[in-house]
């Protein structure tokens, strides 16, 4: 196994991790709108350390800092979406639900740019699609019927889709990156502003400027010192995981690249429901995780790269 697989399985670990302290802290009896404040804050500090601070590139560009910031209003959302379907259902099974998202992605870009920019939807995707679909509907089919579910099914979808428009971000970013100037791609970066160190740290602000509004808005009292202690330490398991993500794609061959990202989807899936089956002993129907992980695998792969080796 390569060191790029390594990362990014280490790092979906870590996101893994993330997800369990923000189980931790509801269960503390606090909210996830708590966790989420520090939780993307720390995040933030350290997504500056892993760029500008890192790179020492401290040059500021205005454009891209107010696309990373709307960036972060995405981000805000999907996460807040997420923070109530946990406090509402099964969370092994809502962050399953979060990370099955990366099959969709390819679909809204293919919509958005065509062929043109190197996107193509084939029979893999569609497969991996429809494996997804089937494992969630079997998965959530089972946790219907021990009650009435339907306020968590819809945060949970809106999750769901908040994170494929996230991730379809987060793409149309790296088309700046590598077509700059381009015609087509709806707005138009030079090379010198897309690969602005402070884009990321941007989108981080963002989202927890608007949980910081949520927070003072809805909770009208100082975060419990349960909810500071889980969100700290998710604050910095996540900001490991995203640091090991951003070297894992540093150091991946050609090979590993392909399959780096539905790696570090898979890990997350599987270690959410590793934590929820043998610490909170849900039923975690492993069979429709399975398809949900074939699906990702399939659909998300790039089966081109692998074929050519």
């Amino acid at each position: 196994m390569g060191l790029g697989i390594q990362l990014m399985v280490f790092a979906g670990a870590c996101v893994a991790i993330s997800n369990y302290c923000m189980r931790k802290s509801v269960d503390a009896g606090g909210s996830s709108k708590a966790f989420l404040m520090v939780q993307l804050f720390l995040t933030f500090i350290v997504a500056i350390l892993l760029n500008p601070v890192r790179s020492g590139d401290y040059s500021w560009n205005l454009s891209m800092g107010v696309f990373g910031l709307v960036g972060g209003l995405v981000l805000a959302f999907m996460m807040y979406s997420l923070g109530k379907a946990v406090e509402s259902g099964p969370s092994s099974l809502s962050f399953a639900m979060l990370s099955s998202a990366t099959v969709m992605p390819i679909l809204f870009m293919v919509l958005l740019f065509g062929a043109s920019f190197g996107f193509a939807y084939n029979m893999f995707n569609a497969v991996g699609s429809l494996l997804v679909v089937a494992g969630l509907l079997w998965a959530g089919w089972e946790t219907f019927t021990m009650g009435d579910k339907r306020r968590w099914l819809m945060f949970a979808v809106l999750a769901f889709f908040l994170h494929a428009v996230f991730l379809v971000f987060m793409q149309w970013r790296a088309l700046f990156l590598h077509f700059p100037a381009h015609e087509g791609l709806l707005l138009s970066f030079d090379a010198e502003a897309a690969s602005n160190q402070w884009f990321m740290p941007m989108v981080f602000l963002s989202a927890s400027l608007v949980q910081i509004v949520i927070y003072a808005a809805r909770q009208k009292k100082w975060p419990t010192t349960a909810e500071y202690i889980y969100g700290t330490f998710g604050g910095i398991a996540n900001g490991v995981g995203t640091f090991l993500m951003i070297r894992s794609t540093e150091v991946s061959t050609t090979v590993e690249h392909a399959v780096i990202f539905p790696l570090f989807a898979v890990s997350i899936m599987i270690g959410c429901n590793l934590w929820g089956q043998l610490i909170y002993k849900e039923k975690v129907n492993w069979k429709a995780t399975g398809f949900c992980v074939l699906g990702v695998m399939i659909g998300t792969l790039d089966w081109n790269v692998l074929i050519k080796g």
